[in-house]
């Protein structure tokens, strides 16, 4: 009797459209929060190991911080194209054998020696922007009435495993033995795991090209001359190069305060835990905004108070700058990924603007972490460079105000 009723409830599911486009949509739910789950844990984790690999690897500061600065090289050079591969081969078996290129790459990082360090440290960079580039794009074709909560989920689920690595990094190299390489190496681990929940994904590649084609008829829009275009990429690279930048060196500032390694890699874990709150619900809010300016004036008095208290503030209120800068961090990357979907029409032109926006974002964002290395060795001191994070938290505002603005690319010139 059960054996006829499960038959009979089979029977049922496949014979009713409403159930499998369901159990379709829940897939896809699920298939998005795995991939995010690898955008920023194999980044973030570097930041509290940063000292132990220089130290074993015999490598400058400068070289150190190129640890971070590769994969916004390749973000920013590979970003362009990604749009062009979705439209070729489908946005599903792109994003599939990049959480594959990234599992090789993760294993390449953990091996020892500088050359594998950093050609599998770059690799993992080509293969998260292709993910960067492409799950807007795949939200806004997906959940075109849901924008907002799809981008608090895709948010919140990169963001938190982001700050778990940050946290873990240091106990599982030091505490658990397996040294950086260990530590570095897990998160091959959830890249695997994430594969196997994508596959399904493949089942729906030809019911989404007839689709994407006629998206591609109607998305002949050269974005490279919309002033909208451009100031939506200088936002994304603002906040881009000061998330990284204090991912790469906030363990090492705070080190230089008298904070050991273990605080300092909590700390920045701690930052990354208050921004998570608000890559959920700024975009839920965004999305019912025809203009997002008040929060954009937000978001950058959030950095600017911030970055003031870790330069100038006391040192017994470090948690309460870290989580000012964290809030600022979830306003702004929540703010850009929005920004995709609010300032296209399409799915096709939401990729474009992404390929862009992280192209011209990223090498904005790549000169950070590098130069900031740079000016500690010569220094020998944090000023200048938390000095010039505020002057990015100043930029990030007028150019916020810009992309805010309730257009659409296609009618900006």
């Amino acid at each position: 009797m059960n054996i006829i009723s499960q038959a009979r409830i089979n029977q049922d599911i496949k014979s009713n459209p409403s159930v499998q486009k369901s159990a379709a949509v829940w897939l896809i739910i699920v298939g998005i929060i795995f991939i995010a789950t690898n955008l920023r844990s194999p980044l973030t984790s570097v930041g509290p190991l940063v000292g132990f690999i220089r130290d074993q690897l015999h490598i400058s500061n400068t070289m150190a911080g190129m640890i971070t600065t590769l994969p916004l090289l390749a973000f920013a050079l590979f970003s362009p194209i990604v749009p062009k591969l979705g439209r070729k081969f489908g946005m599903e078996p792109v994003i599939l054998v990049s959480i594959i290129v990234l599992s090789i790459g993760i294993i390449l990082r953990s091996l020892s020696g500088v050359a594998t360090l950093y050609i599998g440290t770059a690799v993992i960079g080509m293969a998260i922007s292709v993910c960067n580039v492409l799950l807007p794009s795949l939200i806004k074709r997906e959940f075109p009435q849901r924008i907002g909560l799809m981008t608090g989920v895709y948010s919140i689920s990169m963001n938190l495993f982001g700050a778990m690595a940050s946290g873990i990094s240091v106990p599982i190299a030091v505490g658990l033995g397996f040294g950086w390489q260990g530590a570095l190496g897990i998160w091959g681990i959830l890249s695997f795991v994430s594969i196997l929940f994508w596959l399904p994904q493949m089942k729906r590649r030809n019911e989404n090209a007839a689709s994407v084609h006629n998206q591609t008829s109607s998305s002949n829009v050269n974005i490279w001359r919309s002033s909208l275009a451009w100031q939506v990429s200088l936002f994304m690279g603002l906040q881009s190069m000061v998330f990284y930048v204090l991912i790469a060196w906030l363990p090492e500032i705070l080190l230089q305060q008298g904070i050991s390694s273990d605080q300092s890699g909590w700390i920045l874990s701690i930052m990354q835990l208050a921004l998570l709150p608000f890559t959920f619900i700024v975009p839920i809010i965004a999305g019912r905004m025809s203009s997002q300016r008040s929060l954009v004036f937000i978001t950058s008095s959030l950095f600017f108070i911030g970055t003031l208290g870790l330069l100038y503030g006391s040192t017994s209120l470090i948690v309460l700058w870290v989580i000012l800068l964290g809030m600022g961090g979830g306003f702004a990357f929540s703010l850009a990924m929005m920004f995709f979907g609010l300032r296209t029409e399409n799915a096709q032109q939401a990729a474009e603007l992404s390929g862009m926006a992280q192209s011209v974002g990223y090498l904005l964002a790549a000169s950070g972490p590098a130069l900031f290395g740079y000016i500690h060795d010569v220094t020998n001191s944090w000023t200048i460079p938390l000095l010039i994070l505020i002057g990015a938290s100043i930029l990030l505002l007028l150019f916020g105000l810009g992309a805010a603005r309730n257009q659409y690319i296609a009618s900006n010139k």
